[in-house]
């Protein structure tokens, strides 16, 4: 019901300098070197709202927490610890948007967005907006007062000013007792406004995120001393992750250990383990290809402990092959093996909150190429159905390629006042940073695309069709085409155009980008961006508009003739829609949207009238000169772009 949107961390280990980094729907990479300050990043999160609020160690504590080289200062001007370490920034949704004007009246609270900040004194802090007058309206509404009452009661400014007058007056005591039973009562006493304190107790903290971490040292370990967690104790030769995911192990399989302590029939105490492992088991096969002959089994053993002469029992957990027909302790088994088989035990304990981001990090650094690949699956059909996942990484078999816009990079600035940088772009100042991204995009480009040393990015193949026939034509009868020794490369779609041009621009090549008008804001601001940071010029930049002197608003099938695009799209397409005539279009808006909506479609595919015009053999004449006078003054600006 609560999104995260957006996570600024300000003053924690190595990020010295404020940093924002925004958050996907689904899936957000992580990218950066070692010590790069991705698991700081990470940890901070986590401290944010960790699902387990016993556990500690998920605290903020600026003693550790804050970088070491500011902290005396920062103790002279905080020592209440008064300092807001993180902020997340989330959405609500409109169901729990609803359930809020249902409470409290239409038109008091509207605002999606709200930001939720975190001191190192762990305390919260919440920027909500509401409009007070409109609830004291909204409240009073369904009581019958005298109208000058009314009206004097209207002019409170306040919920605290209204039930002090209230309370004044006996007769107003029962409407005094609701405001204050249902709403006063209810809401955070640290606030000064009843109404968005009411809000954040009410609705917002109850339905917050929780975030659960794990890493590489949540390893199930191959033998646990019984005798330990049946009476409380901590076994010091666990480390605390072991501790937990041990704890997490039995609580998954709701077991009694002191019941297997004063028995020595063990077969309930294993029977519960062995349902509990199987699910797991069959889980992990599921997306473990590397292996499939593979099950869990668990024993009970009895050692004598010789210093005080008393028996102990120990748990042990074997990893059985059933093709070979022999059992290793789980500790022999794969890093890659014993981690996924971790997690899942770990994820299984928690699962049945609907509530969770996910923070990985660094997930799958032990498991081969294939394996990992393997995780990836795992994480969009298991985890993405109910989760937000955000992980670490810089290994690039953890990266898909048609997933970029996905990544966020994380690098050391080499700066010892900035720290660590994250960057929702791609950028270039860090090659390292780029190199697993690169790898990643390596096969996809190997297979799909031709780099040379000056590229005109376009959005999709279409694009590229329409771009080779016309220059071609306008090369052949003397007039200017776009120069041989461009590559027109497409990029898949607009929202890859900023991914695309922060690695080209990592590997030092000159490139033009060519695209349709933004209307998604999200890809418009991204490439601004990268404007901004100066990892493009703005003048690198073109869009069709430019060359169209009716349209603000363009792709490139406005850059021919309406009549000429109809000719193409109607022919085409005459199995399958009703044909489409000129007359049925304005020319003052762009082509594509008006035919999505005459053939009641959200979008027909652009790729095939360009296909049909390349197998046309056409020649100057199929065009009117106002046509190919667009396309050449463009293929003129690109040129010279791409040869100074």
């Amino acid at each position: 019901m609560i999104k995260l949107r957006k996570v600024e961390i300000n003053k924690y280990k190595s990020f010295l300098e404020k940093q924002e980094i925004d958050i996907e729907d689904g899936v957000t990479r992580v990218v950066g070197k070692n010590e790069s300050g991705k698991t700081a990043l990470l940890e901070a999160m986590a401290k944010f709202n960790y699902f387990d609020s016993d556990d500690d160690s998920f605290n903020f504590n600026s003693t550790n927490d804050y970088p070491r080289g500011l902290l005396k200062k920062y103790q002279q001007e905080y020592p209440n610890d008064d300092f807001a370490v993180i902020s997340c920034t989330f959405e609500i949704s409109d169901e729990l948007l609803k359930q809020i004007s249902d409470d409290i009246g239409k038109g008091v609270y509207t605002d999606k967005t709200i930001q939720i900040a975190k001191k190192y004194n762990n305390g919260m802090t919440y920027t909500i907006s509401a409009d007070c007058k409109k609830f004291i309206e909204n409240f009073l509404q369904k009581y019958t007062l005298e109208t000058a009452l009314k009206e004097s009661l209207l002019e409170c400014n306040s919920v605290k000013e209204l039930a002090n007058k209230l309370n004044e007056n006996e007769e107003l005591q029962t409407i005094y007792n609701e405001l204050k039973e249902k709403y006063i009562d209810k809401s955070f006493e640290t606030f000064s406004d009843v109404v968005t304190g009411y809000i954040a107790k009410t609705y917002i903290k109850p339905n917050l995120p929780q975030f659960l971490y794990f890493d590489e040292y949540y390893a199930l370990p191959g033998t646990i001393n019984l005798n330990k967690f049946a009476n409380g104790q901590v076994d010091d030769t666990f480390s605390k992750e072991q501790q937990d995911i041990t704890k997490a192990l039995f609580e998954l399989s709701n077991i009694d250990i002191s019941k297997v302590m004063n028995s020595d029939d063990y077969e309930d105490f294993i029977a519960e383990l062995e349902a509990t492992s199987n699910n797991i088991t069959d889980k992990l096969l599921e997306y473990w290809n590397t292996n499939q002959n593979l099950e869990i089994k668990f024993e009970i053993q009895t050692k004598e402990d010789t210093s005080n002469r008393t028996l102990e029992k120990f748990l042990q957990i074997r990893i059985r092959n059933t093709k070979h027909r022999v059992t290793l302790p789980l500790k022999n088994r794969s890093k890659g093996f014993i981690w996924f088989f971790s997690f899942l035990v770990w994820f299984s304990k928690v699962q049945e909150k609907e509530n969770l981001i996910i923070l990985l990090d660094e997930p799958g650094l032990n498991l081969h190429a294939e394996a990992q690949s393997d995780l990836l699956e795992y994480i969009d059909k298991e985890l993405l159905q109910k989760y937000q996942v955000i992980y670490t990484t810089h290994s690039p078999f953890m990266i898909e390629s048609d997933k970029l816009d996905e990544v966020r990079t994380v690098y050391d600035s080499n700066n010892s006042k900035i720290g660590s940088v994250i960057s929702n772009a791609l950028e270039e100042k860090d090659q390292g940073t780029l190199f697993p991204l690169q790898a990643a995009l390596g096969y996809n480009l190997a297979q799909n695309l031709y780099i040379s040393d000056k590229n005109l990015l376009v959005e999709g193949v279409a694009d590229l069709m329409y771009l080779t026939v016309i220059s071609g034509i306008l090369n052949l009868n003397g007039k200017v085409g776009l120069s041989d020794d461009v590559t027109i490369v497409p990029v898949g779609g607009l929202d890859k155009v900023a991914t695309f041009i922060s690695l080209l621009r990592g590997n030092k090549l000159n490139m033009v980008c060519l695209l349709d008008t933004f209307t998604d804001q999200k890809g418009k601001k991204r490439l601004e961006d990268l404007i901004k940071d100066k990892i493009i010029k703005e003048n690198q930049v073109k869009f069709f508009d430019q060359y169209i002197d009716r349209l603000s608003i363009a792709d490139i099938e406005d850059m021919f003739e309406i009549d000429e695009y109809l000719n193409l799209f109607n022919k085409e397409f005459d199995k399958e829609f009703t044909k489409i005539n000129s007359t049925d279009i304005d020319n003052t808006k762009a082509i594509i949207p008006q035919i999505n909506k005459i053939i009641n479609r959200t979008r027909f595919n652009h790729y095939r009238p360009s296909r049909y015009l390349t197998s046309l053999c056409v020649d100057k004449d199929y065009f009117s000169n106002e046509t190919l006078n667009r396309f050449e003054n463009l293929f003129k600006d690109i040129n010279n772009l791409l040869n100074k």
